[in-house]
């Protein structure tokens, strides 16, 4: 069984961060680790709190996994601030690990922040670089090329400019974009596209967390990146099209839905 770890925080209504992250892992045939590095008090309607775990405290969490277990990938979500950035950039660059999947999350779905903006810059030069894959949604894109994105076309300028910081294949992410949903991935030389119908749903809470972690189970099974996005973008809007009205705001996805329908896939 391949293995894969997340380092991101936890979101105690389940929906998303390690939560999501570790079911996706389970629904994709892969063994979930996870590196807590914030405690969000959050729900389906708002933020009520962060609390970050300690840099030194994430650093060991790194130490106890890599030491003594294989890890096949990597997704990296929540990252709240420059100091949390560094201990996971410096453990990384010790461990090397394959796969490296980042979700830059910046904000929950109710629009409350997740990253303390004065971390974007250390984001930008810190984090970026150690991408094999990049999953910014449009409003994180806008942010880290510094450009506004109203047009495809828009997605993959902002592609070539955040490639250009140093990560190896980047997606950009369209589901903020009006029409279908279009997702644009640029590896520094060719472009894909990837689009699905837009679905009218309010229950998207934890969707880019399903997503890169989806992505990061693909990548350890083997599949190249562009094979890796399209399945993740299957995925999801799958778990989309079956999300779960639950919570007075925006409701999760049902990262189980095939696997309760039909069983382990043995792909």
């Amino acid at each position: 069984m391949k293995k894969v770890l997340s380092i991101a925080g936890s979101d105690c209504s389940g929906g998303a961060g390690i939560q999501a992250d570790l079911k996706t892992f389970s629904a994709h045939g892969v063994f979930g680790m996870s590196v807590i590095v914030s405690v969000v008090a959050e729900n389906t309607s708002r933020v009520i709190d962060i609390q970050d775990i300690t840099p030194d405290m994430i650093e060991k969490q790194i130490d106890a996994v890599f030491e003594d277990i294989e890890v096949d990938a990597v997704k990296i979500g929540m990252l709240s601030t420059p100091e949390c950035m560094k201990a996971v950039a410096k453990k990384l660059l010790q461990y090397k690990p394959q796969n490296v999947v980042i979700d830059p999350v910046m904000y929950a779905k109710n629009g409350c922040p997740l990253m303390n903006p004065t971390a974007v810059s250390t984001l930008i030069d810190t984090v970026i670089p150690l991408a094999d894959v990049l999953t910014p949604n449009i409003p994180e894109a806008e942010k880290i090329a510094d450009m506004q994105i109203s047009t495809v076309s828009d997605m993959e300028a902002a592609a070539r400019k955040i490639y250009a910081m140093g990560c190896k294949a980047i997606v950009v992410k369209g589901g903020h974009h009006i029409g279908n949903a279009v997702d644009v991935l640029f590896n520094g030389e060719n472009f894909y596209h990837f689009e699905t119908s837009h679905i009218d749903t309010k229950n998207t809470h934890g969707t880019g967390c399903t997503f890169s972690s989806a992505i990061a189970s693909q990548l350890a099974k083997g599949k190249s990146v562009p094979l890796a996005v399209e399945s993740a973008k299957a995925y999801v809007t799958m778990a989309i099209e079956h999300s779960l009205a639950i919570g007075k705001g925006c409701g999760p996805t049902h990262h189980f839905y095939e696997l309760y329908q039909h069983g382990l896939s043995k792909e």
